[in-house]
């Protein structure tokens, strides 16, 4: 079950949309190796603007995501790709459907 979540908000800086969605998508592979991250998708909510919505079954897997590999490579390219530093917000899940 799921109790724990991540919400990321990104702002692609101007011409340099493209490689933030690019980016996202490539870190797929990286999430489907997290045992504890239930959930990931990586979204676009408009023409700049992008996030990362995921979900764990506690706080050890929310934190083992926060310093695992797609959030280190997400700080090494913020200053190159992002117009401002991600906001990264922790949420707690009230309700879930997951179907495997």
């Amino acid at each position: 079950m799921v109790k724990l979540g991540l919400y990321v908000r990104l702002e692609a800086k101007p011409g340099k949309e493209d490689q933030v969605a690019k980016f996202l998508s490539g870190a797929l592979p990286l999430a489907e190796k997290e045992p504890a991250t239930t959930a990931w998708f990586a979204l676009r909510l408009g023409p700049a603007t992008f996030g990362i919505f995921d979900v764990f079954p506690d706080e050890a897997g929310r934190q083992a995501h926060l310093s695992g590999p797609i959030a280190e490579a997400l700080m090494e390219k913020a200053s190159e790709l992002l117009s401002e530093p991600p906001k990264i917000e922790k949420l707690e899940v009230l309700a879930a459907k997951l179907k495997s």
